[in-house]
């Protein structure tokens, strides 16, 4: 069946419409000009662009966060014992899961404990993730649960729990969560994303934040009926079995959330550097360099795009020696057929750059990261000083140097919000850092497809293109929404050709 949506701006241009058959865009043109169609929205001058695509989500996770106990807005210790108090009453049986806590600016000057947890909880296991969800408080009730975890690296006998300690919790946390609720949670994330414009999701998974069965289910549930896409990656080693679900599952990629090492918040990223607010410790890599080696080995012998979570420098440099040795052996023309990722790449340096760019390599970025942490008075500056923190997330510096970003959100980190996204790579908190504004949209729409390796030569919206179409409620062109930073209601959302709403 053919689809026309008509009387539309597109970019700037008012009048304009858009041909689709069979799930691919067959025209675009003036609306005069528009050939007939089996069905016809009429736009009524609203701005039609590329549905957005966020390149790095944590569907379940979201989901329980959207459902569930959201901790981002608690300002102190006793705010986020009160919300969790009443959580717990208006809550039924089983596991407690809350997300979102971060006591950087929390006047009593510590994070959640267990016992704040046990407090309120009693006998009910809790998980309250960190914001950065690279640590977590829990209760009595699910440590107890998890036998030997005292002996895991990154236990603390307080419930706050860092690396492995915190790897095993998440487990038996999720694990904990039942079919239904998560089949809810992933409708959720999905309902969601339809509303804000979001045609496709880069669901990163990996046996230390969900599971198979949970991958499994969601692309089950994309794939029943029509919504937003999902692209799923898994996260787990070669040398472990990682290439094995990819091939079973035709997943995009053996990478994503593959932990190459922490997060800053948490004081778990991997430095070159100690950091500033605890010199005792610069974190540390989780994997040593051969197994890196290998993955990146594996993955580029079967034409798989390989991605590792590398959000400090040295864990940047651990991967990207990785895939020199790999451009050596294999050559670099079967690296760059192979578009390898970095997630949430931060910590940039010129060699980085020209590493990224010779090898073909995508930068998978959140803006958001910047806007809630970075700048001279932010976490990031806590935890890495001023002059480290105002480099980092070097946005124009990668845009100019040819390495393709690609936006995501990170969700549960940091909301669903893609115009957001768009806006705050460009008014970054460091001066000169951020992306000219058509090439935030860019990065938020093609970047995504580029990323997973599926881009049209001609862009997203152009004939031959799959139909990812999103219309929104103004009637102002592209290049206004971009200066007022505005953020238009989502009025129609097409996917693969399929309206949604």
């Amino acid at each position: 069946m053919s689809l026309l949506v008509t009387d539309v701006t597109v970019g700037d241009r008012p009048g304009r419409a858009v041909h689709v058959e069979d799930g691919r865009i067959t025209w675009l043109g003036d609306a005069a000009d528009a050939p007939r169609a089996d069905r016809v929205i009429a736009g009524e001058g609203a701005l039609l662009t590329p549905a957005f695509v966020d390149a790095h989500v944590h569907a379940t996770a979201a989901g329980l966060a959207l459902t569930g106990l959201d901790l981002h807005s608690s300002l102190s210790v006793a705010d986020a014992v009160a919300a969790l108090q009443a959580h717990v009453t208006r809550s039924g049986d089983g596991i407690v899961l809350g997300t979102g806590w971060d006591e950087t600016a929390w006047p009593e000057g510590r994070g959640l404990t267990r016992a704040d947890l046990d407090a309120v909880v009693g006998d009910r296991p809790a998980y309250l993730a960190r914001v950065d969800v690279h640590s977590a408080t829990v209760s009595t009730a699910l440590l107890d649960r998890i036998p030997g975890i005292a002996e895991l690296p990154g236990f603390s006998p307080d419930g706050r729990l860092r690396i492995d300690a915190h790897h095993a919790a998440r487990q038996a946390a999720y694990g904990a969560v039942d079919g239904v609720q998560r089949r809810s949670a992933q409708q959720a994330t999905l309902r969601t994303a339809a509303t804000l414009g979001i045609g496709s999701l880069h669901e990163m998974a990996g046996p230390e934040v969900s599971s198979a069965d949970d991958l499994r289910e969601l692309l089950a549930l994309a794939a029943a009926a029509p919504g937003p896409r999902v692209l799923g990656y898994w996260g787990e080693l070669s040398e472990r079995g990682g290439l094995d679900l990819v091939r079973e599952l035709g997943l995009a990629g053996a990478g994503g959330d593959l932990f190459g090492d922490g997060a800053l918040g948490s004081h778990t990223a991997a430095l070159s550097t100690p950091y500033s607010d605890r010199p005792e410790t610069s974190g540390e890599l989780r994997f040593d360099t051969v197994s890196v080696v290998e993955h990146v080995r594996a993955c580029t012998l079967a034409g798989v795009q390989a991605g590792f979570h590398c959000i400090g420098d040295a864990a940047v440099d651990q991967v990207l020696g990785a895939v020199a040795v790999v451009v050596e052996e294999l050559g670099v023309a079967a690296v760059r057929a192979c578009r390898h990722r970095l997630e949430h790449l931060e910590m940039v340096s010129d060699e980085v750059i020209d590493r990224m760019r010779a090898w073909d390599m995508v930068a998978s970025v959140q803006p958001a990261f910047d806007a809630f942490w970075g700048g001279d008075a932010g976490m990031y500056a806590e935890r890495l000083g001023v002059p480290r923190a105002l480099a980092c997330n070097p946005f124009a510096d990668l845009a100019d140097g040819a390495v393709v970003l690609a936006l995501g959100s990170d969700v549960p980190v940091t909301p669903l919000d893609p115009w957001g996204g768009v806006h705050a790579a460009v008014d970054h908190r460091t001066p000169g850092s951020g992306l000219r504004p058509f090439d935030a949209f860019d990065a938020a729409t093609h970047g995504g497809w580029y990323a997973a390796r599926a881009e049209h030569p001609a862009g997203p919206l152009a004939a031959g293109a799959p139909a990812d179409l999103a219309l929104w409620a103004t009637p102002d062109g592209l290049s206004r929404i971009l200066a007022d930073r505005a953020r238009p209601e989502c009025r129609l959302l097409v996917v693969d050709g399929v309206q949604l709403g």
